[in-house]
């Protein structure tokens, strides 16, 4: 394979892995899945809640990749946009490390509300933006600013957005299906309680390695 086709491959991983990573964290709300499931004693109300939860993080990833997308199309600037969307993301990760915890605006949302609670935690939490550095590497095209009409430029880059956000969400869905599958079956509540693991310094550094990389000229 040629080095195109390398760092091609390397991006849609890093889609993939951002997924997993994304799905594994309690504060995506798997815990939520689990707590639909115990209190309507059914299976089947576990993986409803994930429905709704990944629905809500697709759209969020949509909601930021999109306009970067559409900016994209400008590709003589696509650099510059490259290196501000890794400049923002590394900001994000300074900002989540200063002042830790859920904004309290969070809390007011009903939990009945999956998809809009997933899709608020993830836009606040920096889950789309993390995606956008790797998306426009996806984007990048090898043609002449001049070969390619704007609006080809779009069409292809909506396309791409649609493919990160449902690849990503996919891993996000069976990542954190299978953790809300294990304490729902097996674990019980008693695990999340007693092991609980906080991401939240983890995410922010992640946030900064991810736009520190999608930063570079």
């Amino acid at each position: 394979m040629s080095g195109h086709d390398w760092e091609q491959l390397g991006l849609w991983s890093a889609v993939l892995a951002s997924g997993l990573y994304h799905g594994v964290n309690p504060a995506m709300g798997w815990p939520l899945a689990v707590s639909n499931g115990l209190l309507a004693h059914s299976g089947r109300a576990v993986l409803a809640a994930l429905g709704f939860l990944a629905a809500g993080h697709a759209l969020a990833v949509l909601a930021v990749t999109l306009p970067f997308g559409m900016l994209a199309a400008l590709v003589a600037w696509q650099a510059q946009i490259r290196i501000g969307a890794g400049m923002l993301l590394i900001a994000g990760g300074i900002a989540l490390l200063l002042r830790r915890g859920h904004p309290r605006a969070l809390v007011r949302i009903a939990p009945s509300r999956l998809a809009l609670w997933s899709f608020a935690v993830a836009i606040a939490h920096g889950a789309g933006l993390m995606l956008v550095p790797i998306y426009l590497g996806l984007c990048r095209t090898e043609s002449e600013p001049g070969h390619q009409a704007a609006a080809t430029l779009a069409s292809a880059n909506l396309g791409m957005a649609l493919a990160v956000a449902l690849l990503h969400t996919l891993a996000m869905f069976a990542m954190g299906g299978g953790m809300a599958w294990l304490v729902y079956r097996y674990l019980g509540l008693q695990f999340v309680s007693r092991s609980w693991f906080n991401l939240e310094a983890v995410w922010a550094l992640s946030l900064i390695l991810v736009g520190g990389a999608g930063a570079r000229p």
